[in-house]
């Protein structure tokens, strides 16, 4: 039976027939484990026991070697690395934009994942939570909630900062036709990681600003999310004890912006993903989903996190006298240069993700340039399929202030006002 399946089935299908004939505990996991993204080192078992059952197998394997025999494993167990990090860390920084005010660090064209070491996370800013180990992986407030119900900031913070920064005139106009060329869209509003590619179809100004990004003005329920898939990323002064200076704190001082400002209703998930950092991303999807299922009215997931860049590039710029932290919308696109679209990584939403990353881009750039980096595209998903209008957003770096981070939510918040409102 087993040699007439390996003459007979396809690549992608021998595994599941093999397992299902001659294994039939293996094949339950297997279904049970949907990829193995929680269990990688499982399927790898699985594999092995099945080259040691079937010589003729293992000889197929070795034969291809990278061929299609084997691929399915490694693929994604290499995608599910690479998705672990945004991986802007090692990329060159904009021309002229190396250190001081106004200073940049978006990434161009080449670079490769973040690599963090274990046991650098003080010395890059990140925050570990230690109640949250002791919780079972989720940060909880005093009700027992992993929702966020504080104000997001500390008593030396100037909470109310912002406000000096979201009633700015209008710097310029940015004319669509000037950018008509895929060419010169790309080089305005882009850059593109080296892991993936886009074409001209895929990114066009007109059709991006065409796409109706309005939201309704009320709701019986909570319209946006704000989550942050690397909850421990702190900046270079935030408290080891007070998780309302790290990436949670900026986060629930943006939605704080958007209640009281905006009158939009906010719901802040604070849950933990990331103690095993390389499966954030798998690890958040679950929860994420009861939390859209439970809030049917939401329209808008945010995924709020902080950058790392190189110790000498600093993203600040001036915004009406405050030093404000820079960031950076980024896109994933289910889609690396080689292997071409990631089947299991669908996005149905994708073209919703880039219009709205695009409305908010030119916005910003409108009103507050320079403080936008290049928008980032990269070839994994990074459960931007959820919903159409989903930002994930890189707010500064480690070696921000809490406070220049803090100041950076006034500006984003009116930008994404501007666009879920038509204006």
């Amino acid at each position: 039976m087993a040699a007439f399946l390996l003459l007979v089935c396809p690549a992608g299908e021998l595994v599941e027939k093999v397992y299902g004939q001659l294994f039939p505990t293996a094949a339950f996991c297997m279904d049970t484990l949907a990829y193995g993204e929680r269990s990688v080192s499982v399927e790898g078992k699985m594999m092995d026991m099945l080259s040691r059952e079937l010589p003729l197998y293992s000889y197929s394997i070795s034969y291809f070697g990278d061929g299609m025999m084997n691929q399915y494993y490694r693929e994604y167990v290499e995608i599910l690395m690479q998705e672990a990090e945004e991986g802007t860390e090692e990329m060159p920084p904009e021309q002229g934009d190396q250190t001081g005010e106004g200073a940049g660090g978006s990434p161009e064209n080449t670079g490769e994942p973040e690599d963090v070491p274990e046991g650098t996370e003080e010395e890059q800013g990140s925050f570990i939570i230690e109640e949250a180990e002791e919780e079972g992986g989720q940060r909880l407030n005093e009700e027992g909630s992993p929702f966020m119900i504080t104000d997001g900031s500390t008593d030396a913070m100037d909470k109310d900062a912002y406000r000096e920064l979201i009633h700015t005139e209008k710097a310029q106009s940015i004319s669509l036709e000037d950018y008509r060329e895929f060419e010169a869209l790309v080089g305005k509003f882009y850059t593109v990681d080296a892991s993936t590619y886009t074409t001209a179809e895929e990114l066009s100004a007109i059709k991006l600003s065409s796409v109706d990004m309005k939201m309704a003005g009320s709701a019986s329920g909570p319209q946006i999310l704000i989550y942050h898939t690397h909850s421990h990323e702190g900046y270079a002064d935030s408290a080891a004890d007070d998780a309302s200076t790290t990436i949670i704190g900026v986060g629930e001082h943006l939605a704080e912006i958007l209640r009281q400002e905006y009158g939009y209703q906010v719901l802040h998930h604070t849950g933990v993903y990331d103690e095993d950092r390389d499966y954030a991303y798998s690890n958040a999807l679950p929860a994420l989903e009861q939390v859209l299922k439970e809030n049917p009215t939401i329209e808008v997931v945010i995924d709020l996190h902080r950058d790392s860049v190189a110790a000498d590039t600093r993203l600040v710029t001036e915004i009406g006298g405050q030093q404000t932290a820079r960031f950076m919308f980024f896109n994933g696109l289910s889609r690396v240069r080689e292997l071409g679209e990631i089947g299991y990584l669908p996005n149905e939403n994708l073209q919703g993700n880039l219009a709205f990353s695009f409305q908010m881009q030119k916005t910003c750039e409108e009103y507050y340039p320079g403080l936008a980096r290049k928008i980032y595209l990269k070839g994994y998903r990074y459960n931007m399929h959820l919903k159409p209008r989903t930002l994930l957003v890189e707010l500064g770096a480690q070696n921000n202030t809490v406070q220049e981070a803090m100041n950076a939510c006034g500006p984003l918040a009116r930008v994404l006002d501007m666009v879920l409102s038509g204006e």
